[in-house]
Formats: C-alpha cells, sequence, structure tokens
C-alpha cells in the first residue's frame, strides 16, 4: 500500500496520482471512524477555547461551568479534547456526572488528549474535524480563545450566513473578551457594506449562562417534530 501523503504534502501539490487516492482513503476512514463512533449519541453542543488557559485561571472555571451546565442540561459537551478551556468544559461535564467527547488533532506539538473526555476521536485532517463539529452539535458555545477558535467561530458563522445551516445558535461567552470582536464588525465591516446588518444577530454574547442555555433549547425546540 502506497502511504498516504501528509497534510502539508498535500497541501503543497508535491502528490502522485497514486498518493492524492490514497488522501482520500484516509478522509473517508476518518469520517466512517466518526459515523461509527457517534452515530445515536444524545444531542451535542460544542464547545471551543483556548488550549492557552491555566487551571488556576478565572477563565478555567467558567469553562467547567459551561461545561456542567451543558450536560445538566441534557446535551453532550464536544470540545478539540486538548488543554485548556476545552479540558475545562470537558471536567464540568465530568463533574456533572455526564459522558463528553474530545474531537482532538494531530498537530507538529503534539498535545495529549485532556482525561476528562470519556471518548476521544484523532483526526489527522482539520477539515474532517470540523465537519464532525457540526455534525454532531445543534450548538457553538465559544469562550476565549485564539486564531483556531475564530476558525471555528467564523467557519459556522458562513455556514449560518449562506443557509447551509439553520436554527444553529453561535453564543460568545465573555462579553469583555468579545465586545471589541463585535465593534470592529459592526464599525469595519457592516460599515463597509460587507456583511448585513442581520448578520450580527447570528451571535450571541452574553455572560449569563442561563441564556446560554435558554437560547440552545430555544434553537432545539424548532427541530423537534409535533406530536402525531
Amino acid at each position: 500500500m502506497i502511504p498516504h501523503p501528509t497534510e502539508g504534502q498535500f497541501l503543497s501539490g508535491q502528490v502522485t496520482s497514486a498518493e492524492n487516492r490514497e488522501w482520500l482513503a484516509s478522509v473517508e476512514r476518518e469520517f466512517e471512524k466518526a459515523f461509527s463512533t457517534l452515530d445515536g449519541m444524545r444531542l451535542g453542543v460544542s464547545v471551543f477555547g483556548s488550549a492557552r488557559v491555566a487551571p488556576e485561571h478565572s477563565r478555567y472555571a467558567l469553562g467547567v461551568e459551561v461545561g456542567r451546565r451543558i450536560s445538566d442540561a441534557g446535551f453532550t459537551v464536544i470540545t478539540g479534547g486538548g488543554p485548556g478551556l476545552m479540558q475545562a468544559a470537558n471536567q464540568g461535564a465530568a463533574e456533572a456526572g455526564a459522558r463528553s467527547i474530545g474531537l482532538t488533532i494531530e498537530l507538529p506539538r503534539e498535545e495529549k488528549p485532556n482525561p476528562y473526555a470519556e471518548i476521544v476521536l484523532p483526526f489527522e485532517h482539520f477539515f474532517v474535524r470540523k465537519t464532525v463539529f457540526v455534525r454532531y452539535s445543534c450548538a457553538f458555545v465559544v469562550l476565549p480563545g485564539g486564531f483556531g477558535t475564530l476558525d471555528e467561530l467564523f467557519e459556522s458563522l458562513t455556514l449560518i450566513q449562506t443557509g447551509k445551516l439553520h436554527d444553529f445558535p453561535v453564543i460568545l461567552i465573555g462579553t469583555e473578551f468579545w465586545t471589541p470582536a463585535l465593534e470592529w464588525l459592526r464599525d469595519s465591516l457592516l460599515a463597509a457594506g460587507t456583511i448585513s446588518p442581520g448578520d450580527l444577530d447570528l451571535i450571541t454574547v452574553t455572560d449569563d449562562l442561563d441564556e446560554m442555555i435558554t437560547v440552545i433549547q430555544a434553537c432545539v425546540e424548532c427541530h423537534t417534530p409535533p406530536p402525531a
């Protein structure tokens, strides 16, 4: 068997036709493993946030409470499976007595999965992993984070804006952290006409975890069929 090229090799374009086929097969295997592992689980909420937040930071305690509240509301917590705020959300689920999921990614600087995710699914391909986050979630909850967190945030907003996703709340937790970003969207993108006024309504920004749960539950009810 020809080994499939790494993500870097594939993206550079320096691969043969046979290697292309092996790369496609590796993508299919990742999807198949995710489907076979996660199909049938209770509805999930994906929680994103920085891997660089230490357990002694106040934001870590917030992440634990977010994970606990989501679990208590009857949802599966899904994170990137790493340290920092991802670990915090998985820890909150564990402390609530609920299972949670970590969708990890292979990186040059390898990080072990955090010890609180009961199910850990490793991914090589970022886009496969991001698809799985969306497919098995009914909402995204976004804690303070960096480029990876922003990547997930704006991909979800693009899917909603373009009609690929419907009734899918995106909730930013931490008004102090996120307000400057929202001001930039309004003062730069909206002012320039590159987004529509209604696009800003796709985002809920709050410090209130009761509001977080209310927003999630309201959208879930949109998908609940009426009784026969």
